[in-house]
């Protein structure tokens, strides 16, 4: 069996699982309390007949208890729901308890009507169930499945087992535990068990950093934190740009978005070289606003204590930043996360005021509320005349108008170029957090262009349409690159249940899949 890793709640202990895997030590494991494993069924292929299919590691289970969780199991009744957990005990004395899990049917594939990979999905949500009701029963030590896919178990198991609860009582915290992987399995398994916890350990550091309270997350200590989690890599250089850098940019849309905070702006960059630097880089791009309410435009008090994750694209894009270096891609990527407060005091801007971007062209701001894409159009210029980048994705929870429109079933995603969208999708159906595409229309542009004061406004003509394409469009006037792609992350941001291996609370989605897309764009010539 493989290292087993430890699975905390908070982002100073999201250390790697090591790639050597040997045999379990049980000296290693002899202060556990109690061992659980996770072994999964499959449906029968014909609906009408009741029953199972054992994964290979369960048949080894059962044959290592001498038919014993067969036995168990047909007790327990004849068939395991698909996505659901079955804990058994008294198995056999090397483990406390056993969960089985539900896969569904064997022959689960690409679905084209879901836009997904259901047997990764399947695995994905069956071995969460299993993971929390083990642990829920007091479990310390779990060893997991890996099914058909040793990395979608480990994303299941790691990601269902997160909680953010490091500001309450010890005794109300949920309990460590350990996890691994079941069986002498082959090096290719372990390798995407590895990956599997790689991705899932950095989806956790960006789910930290979303609900961390905003008194406690401020621009600056947000900046201090990414850089703490990104040195553990060795080969990330983070650079934080103070309010006196981004004045002598010119950044003032960035900057009039600060000013109603006493908190001071910080400009965070983090750049990797995973192959020749004088190869151009990808750039990522993440709203940073450590807490949004509105402004003048004030939010409703009702959810406001929510946007202490309107962070949510920086926090993202630091968390894949953590995993593309750990993984070591061959590719080089900068990413840009402008991190402020938008508050209200005397300074703060004010429905009707104009101010310029990095570019030149001037800001009517008629909506203090629709911020983000305030401060997005200077990182947008930053990115597209220093870098010469070879695509530009920015990531923000932007508008409402997407939660509306897709809820959290899919990220709302605008592209400039039919090869970015294409493996953008691709690398959703793989991971299960999906993309969808929605329209830049030039109908959507001249909503904004044609502003009564300034070049563009920050609302448009009629605020209440199509809100999410009139952001998209306010984007694209600040984009001078042909590859670029924007995703508005404001209806994935948090999980009420809809997605089975994330508890409630934020989400840090849709960093697999950018990391999945990072991946792909490595490996493309």
């Amino acid at each position: 069996m493989a290292a087993p890793m430890r699975v905390r709640t908070t982002f100073s202990i999201f250390r790697r699982v090591s790639s050597q895997f040997g045999s379990w030590n049980r000296n290693y494991c002899s202060d556990v309390t109690k061992k659980g494993i996770i072994v999964g069924v499959y449906s029968k292929e014909d609906d009408k007949e009741e029953g199972f299919v054992f994964t290979k590691a369960a048949e080894e289970v059962n044959d290592r208890a001498s038919g014993r969780l067969q036995e168990l199991l047909n007790i327990a009744g004849p068939t395991v729901k698909q996505g659901k957990a079955k804990i058994l005990y008294d198995v056999n004395q090397d483990f406390s308890s056993v969960a089985v899990v539900g896969l569904g049917k064997q022959s689960a594939g690409y679905n084209n009507v879901e836009q997904v990979n259901e047997a990764k999905e399947n695995i994905r949500a069956a071995i969460a169930a299993g993971a929390t009701q083990l642990r829920e029963s007091g479990a310390k030590h779990i060893s997991v499945d890996p099914c058909s896919d040793a990395q979608a178990a480990a994303e299941g198991a790691s990601l269902a087992l997160f909680s953010y609860d490091e500001l309450k009582d010890e005794s109300k915290r949920k309990p460590l535990v350990e996890l691994d992987i079941l069986g002498n399995t082959e090096k290719s398994a372990k390798e995407q068990w590895a990956r599997g916890m790689t991705l899932a350990s950095s989806q956790n550091f960006a789910r930290t950093l979303m609900e961390m309270p905003a008194n406690r997350l401020t621009p600056r200590r947000f900046a201090e934190i990414t850089g703490e989690q990104l040195r553990i890599t060795k080969t990330i250089v983070t650079r934080a740009h103070t309010q006196q850098w981004a004045m002598e940019k010119n950044m003032g849309g960035f900057l009039s978005v600060a000013k109603g905070s006493d908190q001071p702006p910080i400009f965070l960059e983090m750049t990797y070289n995973g192959t020749d630097p004088a190869v151009k880089p990808l750039i990522l791009i993440g709203k940073g606003v450590t807490f949004d309410s509105g402004g003048i435009s004030i939010k409703p008090a009702q959810n406001m204590d929510a946007m202490r994750a309107d962070m949510g694209g920086a926090a993202v894009v630091a968390g894949a930043m953590d995993a593309i270096a750990t993984l070591q891609l061959p590719i080089n990527v900068v990413a840009l996360t402008p991190l402020c407060e938008n508050l209200l005091n005397g300074s703060a801007n004010k429905p009707g005021d104009v101010v310029k971007a990095m570019n030149g062209k001037t800001i009517q701001i008629d909506n203090t509320d629709a911020e983000g894409r305030v401060l997005l159009a200077d990182a947008l210029c930053y990115a597209c005349t220093e870098f010469e980048p070879r695509a530009v994705i920015d990531l923000a929870t932007l508008t409402g108008a997407v939660d509306v429109a897709l809820g959290s079933a899919a990220t709302g995603t605008f592209s400039t170029s039919e090869t970015l969208w294409s493996d953008l999708h691709q690398a959703g159906v793989e991971t299960g957090d999906r993309l969808w595409r929605l329209p830049l229309y030039k109908h959507y542009t001249s909503q904004v262009t044609e502003s009564h004061l300034a070049d563009v406004n920050n609302v448009g003509k009629h605020p209440r349409s199509a809100g999410s394409c009139t952001g998209a469009a306010f984007l694209k006037e600040f984009v001078t690159v042909p590859e670029w792609a924007h995703l508005d992350i404001a209806g994935v941001m948090e999980n009420k249940d809809e997605i089975p291996y994330l508890v409630k609370g934020m989400t840090g989605r849709p960093l697999r899949t950018l990391v999945e897309f990072v991946a792909r764009m490595a490996n493309q010539s």
